[in-house]
């Protein structure tokens, strides 16, 4: 039997729908660029015939004129990708409905079902979703064209709210469809004027569902595309054990009603339901924790409905809320893909949000995910002469394609080209090398092993290692030398750097190794001096936290105290007018995700040190001044949430603080032989202006202190997740009180324990329909159906409801090597891939109930 294959079954989706592919201008939302861009399914689009690929939110009324598989008349089929609501497409297809007049057909691929549309509290399509929306962008569509001017070369639409509103039709980035050879000849060969409006009232529309868009990150290991409804949607409501909308609620065992499903729960559901179906597995479902039972149980009623009589290869699935274990992901363990992640710049959000209108909407059922698309800057690595390209050869291409378009009208266009080229090479420090970066590929792979499935496995020397074997392999299959010191056993940045540079000389090069050389290139970056130092200053401080959680809570609580008073600013000051901070290797944002992790600790440890927390009264009174006086010192320093409305007036207090010492530093250095006897007197409205100053710092630390004290009481509730969570009561599944050098997470932990067939506190089976039926009636007369064991499954999906990291991959792999089961596949998946920056985001960022 084949084996299980996320990606595999992602580029068969895509191929399974070729025929409205073919000849089709195709549009793609965020999260499907997102996921498409993982999967490398761009070149399997183009090779089934789509004549562009367009961002469907950026659209561009360029787009027209795109054509990668040439032919002689305009585009009359429209496909559009979507990971959202059709409702919160909706202005974005009638945008291109309007740009593209000449389409006849627009097919709509949306990875939203129809019952999780009727679902959704802020879709307004019901039961029939699909049926109706396409009545509703046929209807709308028509309002359009007959509000507007049908004139040859004033064709163009313009909608902002939902395409009800009509703008003027003629401006400079409006395209003239006469302009184009193709557009010319529509028009020569259809005179009339009606049956352009006949093409465009006669639209055809048709909505499917498309479940498989997701981002593999290896064959066996996949998210959610970070700005696709199901990862945005939140997890939990504002209640007292929610403590953020993109994490589920601590496990009470009180389950929600039916009408309190978080959204992001039903969606998650639906999602791995129509999952399964497309890679043929038929599931037993088992759940830990609240939101985890939420999904099995709709999971569980979906399969019940529409499996019955179909015959599937069997296999387990385990859903895991991340809110058993926060820990993992605030941590900084040995995971090179973890700091790749955490060191590279993303990509920068295509929409800021969803909902009904452009805004998003207070009280909103969605959350900001981070991009998962990295940015790998090959630019910083390439040297400017290596990476140079010829701007007079991409200029002929450019006047190529403008003579194509308009051939009239390309020799102004031309020279305006030529004089930008002038310009930039007068300003040599600007290359295009500056804007070279890359992204990864999860179907890249050297010699058939995918490259990124390959680093999830190893830690970071391992991992390291391995990149610079493939490095050394390439150029040997490219017979290409290169003079550098190589040492055996450790990968080192100048050797690193020499062989991309080696690999990257020419073109021909570059494209047949990108994959290699963009891992490696993401390797070097992530080992940088500051970004591996960084690492290590936040291991060494978890380590110091995790010993020091193993003795007293009075230890604990003064090295958590020492983390923020030295990760806090060591001085402000003025130089030149100019405020200048300097600070020490980790800034307070930082410390207070120590923090974080500190109560973690000492909430497993300490439960009954302080009435309301792990720490006695004293304790705690000296952390609360020691953040209280770092932010007030210097605000700006942490992006927080609790901050909000305040952060303002501290930084001005500061600025203010700080020019008055520069003044009188100034003044100091003055010649103070001047008569001074007029002087007397002032020294009384010195003394109000510094009464006042001190009076005004009073109230404002006054209420910087309310805020910290209720910072605080969140951090009582972070360190309640043993005594909250059902599941870690007895603590057989918590992480280790003393430092373990190879401390293992919660992941781990299950596995071991089910691939062990050792009971796992809390673990629920979900029953089909059937099975209930065995237990229940049957079950009187001896015919009873015995509980599955997820052991027993030669298939297993494990989902992490809340996101997964790097880290818990490798330990989820180790567990299964452990276990002596080399006959078990297991696929890891998760809502998004979180890093510590993420957690923070959740916990005390803009993504917080905090």
């Amino acid at each position: 039997m084949a084996a299980v294959d996320v990606i595999k079954s992602c580029i068969d989706s895509i191929r399974q729908i070729s025929k409205h592919i073919q000849d089709a201008t195709v549009y793609l939302d965020a999260g499907s660029t997102e996921s498409f861009q993982f999967l490398g399914a761009y070149p399997v689009l183009l090779e089934l015939g789509a004549r562009a690929i367009c961002s469907l939110e950026n659209m561009c009324a360029l787009d027209v004129v795109v054509d990668w598989n040439s032919n002689s008349d305009p585009a009359r089929k429209l496909v559009v990708i979507t990971s959202s609501l059709l409702s919160d497409a909706h202005r974005y297809i009638l945008r291109c409905l309007s740009t593209h007049q000449v389409v006849r057909h627009c097919i709509i691929f949306t990875s939203i079902s129809e019952t999780a549309h009727s679902a959704f509290p802020d879709s307004p399509l019901g039961p029939d979703a699909y049926p109706e929306y396409e009545s509703l962008l046929v209807q709308d569509y028509e309002e359009l064209v007959k509000k507007s001017r049908t004139k040859p070369g004033q064709g163009k639409l313009n909608i902002e709210d939902g395409g009800r509103s009509e703008f003027p039709s003629i401006g400079e980035d409006v395209l003239n469809l006469e302009t184009s050879p193709s557009g010319r000849d529509f028009y020569e060969n259809n005179n009339s004027l009606d049956y352009v409006e006949e093409s465009v009232m006669k639209l055809v529309v048709s909505v499917y569902h498309f479940p498989m868009i997701l981002c593999p990150i290896s064959p066996r290991v996949f998210v959610l595309p970070s700005e696709g409804l199901v990862a945005e949607a939140r997890l939990s409501t504002g209640h007292e054990d929610s403590i953020s909308p993109g994490l589920p609620p601590f496990s009470t065992g009180i389950l929600s009603d039916a009408d309190d499903v978080p959204p992001g729960a039903t969606l998650t559901a639906h999602f791995l339901y129509h999952l399964a179906a497309k890679m043929d597995l038929k599931m037993e479902i088992f759940s830990l924790g609240d939101i985890s039972k939420t999904v099995g149980k709709v999971l569980t009623d979906m399969s019940s409905l529409y499996d019955v009589g179909r015959r599937k290869r069997s296999a387990g699935l385990l859903l895991i809320d991340r809110t058993l274990d926060l820990l993992t992901p605030c941590c900084h363990g040995d995971s090179l893909v973890d700091r790749i992640f955490s060191s590279l710049p993303r990509r920068n959000r295509t929409i800021s949000g969803k909902g009904s209108g452009s805004q998003l909407k207070l009280g909103s059922l969605y959350l900001q995910r981070a991009p998962l698309d990295v940015q790998i800057p090959l630019a910083r690595i390439l040297n400017e002469e290596d990476s140079k390209i010829d701007s007079f050869r991409l200029l002929e291409s450019v006047e190529a394609f403008m003579s194509g378009w308009n051939s009239g009208n390309s020799d102004s266009q031309l020279a305006g080209l030529i004089n930008l080229g002038q310009k930039i090479h007068d300003k040599p420090s600007h290359t295009d090398a500056e804007i070279l970066t890359g992204s990864f590929v999860s179907s890249e792979n050297f010699l058939g092993m995918p490259l990124l499935e390959a680093i999830l496995d190893r830690r970071t020397k391992d991992g390291a290692l391995l990149v610079k074997k493939w490095l050394q392999e390439t150029l040997r299959r490219e017979n290409v030398a290169v003079n550098v010191k190589s040492r055996p056993g450790v990968a080192t940045k100048p050797e690193i750097q020499a062989m991309i540079k080696a690999l990257s000389r020419n073109q021909s090069s570059l494209l047949r190794n990108k994959g290699i050389i963009q891992l490696a290139a993401a390797t070097l970056f992530a080992l940088e001096e500051s970004n591996y130092t960084l690492w290590d200053a936040f291991s060494s401080g978890e380590k110091i936290l995790s010993v020091s959680s193993g003795e007293t809570s009075q230890s604990l609580a003064i090295q958590i105290g020492d983390l923020i008073n030295k990760s806090a600013l060591l001085g402000s000051h003025v130089n030149k007018g100019k405020r200048e901070i300097s600070k020490g290797l980790l800034s307070l944002q930082d410390a207070l995700l120590l923090m974080i992790i500190g109560y973690i600790f000492a909430g497993e440890n300490f439960p009954t040190s302080g009435a309301d927390g792990p720490f006695s009264w004293q304790e705690e009174r000296l952390l609360k001044d020691a953040v209280v006086d770092a932010l007030f010192e210097n605000p700006s320093v942490a992006n927080l949430k609790f901050l909000d409305g305040l952060r303002e007036e501290l930084e001005t207090n500061v600025d203010s603080k700080l020019k008055s010492q520069g003044t009188a530093e100034e003044s100091s250095e003055l010649d103070i032989d001047d008569d001074q006897w007029g002087k007397w007197g002032d020294e009384d409205g010195d003394d109000d202006n510094k009464n006042e100053q001190v009076y005004g710092d009073v109230q404002l630390k006054l209420e910087l202190r309310d805020r910290v004290d209720n910072l605080f009481k969140f951090l009582h509730k972070l360190s309640n997740l043993k005594r909250k969570n059902i599941p870690l009561r007895d603590g057989s599944l918590t992480m280790e009180s003393n430092f373990d050098e190879d401390r293992k997470g919660l992941l781990y932990k299950i596995l071991t324990r089910v691939l062990g067939k050792y009971d796992v506190p809390g673990l629920e089976y979900h029953s089909s329909t059937v099975g209930r039926l065995f237990k229940s009636g049957f079950g009187r007369f001896g015919l009873g159906q015995a509980k599955p064991s997820l052991a027993d499954q030669n298939v297993i999906l494990v989902f992490i409801i809340g996101g997964i990291n790097g880290l818990e991959v490798r330990e989820a792999h180790e567990a299964l090597a452990e276990s002596g089961r080399p006959d078990i596949e297991l696929l890891v998946g998760g809502t998004t891939l979180l890093t510590s920056n993420d957690m923070l985001d959740l916990l005390l960022g803009n993504s917080s109930y905090f």
